[in-house]
Order: structure tokens, then C-alpha cells, then sequence
């Protein structure tokens, strides 16, 4: 880990940096698959859990919200992608005992609060949907009748618009927050507030950029929906090892500063 940093200087960022971050990202996929395929497999696993428990209870309606919302809380998930960067840039010993304890030695400190409001925003996003769908029912019993006016009708359509919308804007804003918030909280030592503050001033500098960097994580989640959460094996591990590389080029590394020699011994006078 670098020193501790108070003000993170950060640097705009271009689509020409986006390309190469999602470049060096397949770079370190191909270095070090095993690790990719098993964490991308992982959350793999996570969502057919998921489906296969809203399946259990009877609300396979929720799928669909419950799919698109995993990608509010895939910055936390791809915190072992951002170990295993840091340690292929550094040149570090890779194994799973360095990445994993370099992930249990991050989350005591700040990232874990990241990651409960992470957490919050992916219940906030399951509370639109469920209003969305019981508003579309009339809020009665939602069954496969209310589901097909759901999609078929000009009322349905517009609740499916709305929906979307807000969903839109608060997956707009999380990712505000979380941009770089989570590498930085794994690679430095600072609150989880000047971490999403420093991620939403990136966003704001370089808007072009980071709104085409989100379009990307969201067609890959999109695709891995499609396939059955089996993208993931392949998105997780880009998206993740991507992150990383887009928060070394957006952030200025901290000044390397020499200490002292402690071993002179002090002049007689």
C-alpha cells in the first residue's frame, strides 16, 4: 500500500484512456487468468444463487431488476481484480494468499464502508422495481396476466420507462461515487468520503469519458445477463483489472518521499 494521502490530485481522463485502461485490463486477464476465472466464476455463482432464491420465493419477476442492480455492487466484488493488478504493476509475488490477504487487510478499513453504501443503493434500486411492477398491477397479486400488460400495454410501457429512468439515475450515480472510489480506498489511506468525492470530481472533469466507460460496464453486464451470468467469467475479470489501470491513470501517485538515515551517529561538539 502508498502513504497516506489527504487530497488526491487527480488527472482528466480522455476515451483514448478508457481504451487503453480496458486494454491493460485483458492484459492482466491473460497474465494471470486462474485468478480472473475463479473470482469471475464466483460471481457467477452469486447470481444463479440469487435467481435461483427469488425463484425459491416465488418472485422470478425480480430477476430482471435483481440482474442489472449486481453491477452497483461489482466496484466492491472486483476488489481481488485490484489486488492482482497491483501486484503484477508492482512486480509482487502473485498468489492467493497475497491477493486474499490483501483483500482481508483492506476491508478493515474504509472500503467496507464503501461498500455498505454500495449495499444501500442496491436495496434503493430493488424498492423502484418492486414499485414499478406493483404500480403496473394495480398493486395487487403480480402474476403471468399482469406481467404480459406489463410489456403489451401503453400504461405498462410507460411504468417500464419510468422505471428504467430512475433506475438510470441512480445507477448513474452510484457509479459517480464508486468510480475510482474503490481502488482508491484499497490503495490508500483515505475516508470513503474523499474517496467518492474524488470520484465524482472525475466525473464531472471528464464527463465524456467516464459516461463512455459506464455505457461499457453496462453492455457487459447486459451481455452477461443474456448468457446466463456466464459473461461475468469474462466481464468481472476486465472490468475489474480495467478499474484499476483507469484509476492509476486519473489519480497523480503519491510523491515518493526518501527518509532520513537513521543509523549516523550524532556529531560531538
Amino acid at each position: 500500500m502508498t502513504a497516506p494521502l489527504d487530497s488526491p490530485q487527480l488527472r482528466p481522463i480522455t476515451l483514448t484512456d478508457i481504451v487503453e485502461a480496458i486494454d491493460a485490463g485483458i492484459r492482466d486477464f491473460r497474465q494471470a487468468p486462474k485468478y480472473g476465472l475463479v473470482l469471475g466464476g464466483l460471481y457467477a455463482a452469486a447470481g444463479w444463487l440469487m435467481i435461483a432464491l427469488l425463484w425459491h420465493l416465488g418472485m422470478p419477476y425480480f430477476a430482471y431488476p435483481l440482474a442489472m442492480g449486481f453491477a452497483l455492487i461489482a466496484p466492491f466484488a472486483a476488489t481481488g481484480f485490484y489486488a492482482v493488478s497491483e501486484h503484477l504493476e508492482r512486480g509482487k509475488p502473485l498468489s492467493w494468499a497475497a491477493v486474499l490477504g490483501a483483500v482481508r487487510e483492506t476491508s478493515k478499513r474504509e472500503l467496507r464502508w464503501m461498500a455498505l453504501v454500495s449495499g444501500f443503493a442496491l436495496v434503493i434500486w430493488m424498492d423502484i422495481a418492486a414499485f414499478v411492477l406493483f404500480a403496473s398491477s394495480n398493486f395487487t397479486m403480480i402474476n403471468a396476466e399482469s406481467l404480459k400488460n406489463l410489456v403489451t400495454t401503453p400504461t405498462g410501457w410507460m411504468f417500464v420507462i419510468l422505471g428504467n429512468a430512475a433506475g438510470a439515475i441512480l445507477a448513474f450515480s452510484v457509479f459517480s461515487i464508486s468510480a475510482i472510489s474503490f481502488p482508491m480506498l484499497y490503495d490508500r489511506e483515505v475516508d470513503f468520503v474523499t474517496a467518492m468525492v474524488s470520484s465524482v470530481k472525475l466525473v464531472i472533469a471528464s464527463p465524456r469519458a467516464m459516461i463512455g466507460w459506464c455505457i461499457f460496464i453496462a453492455i457487459c453486464m447486459v451481455l452477461s445477463l443474456i448468457t446466463a451470468f456466464l459473461g461475468l467469467f469474462l466481464a468481472m475479470p476486465v472490468i475489474g483489472h480495467a478499474t484499476w489501470h483507469l484509476y492509476r491513470r486519473a489519480v497523480v501517485p503519491v510523491p515518493v518521499t526518501s527518509k532520513p538515515p537513521t543509523d549516523l551517529k550524532l556529531a560531538k561538539v
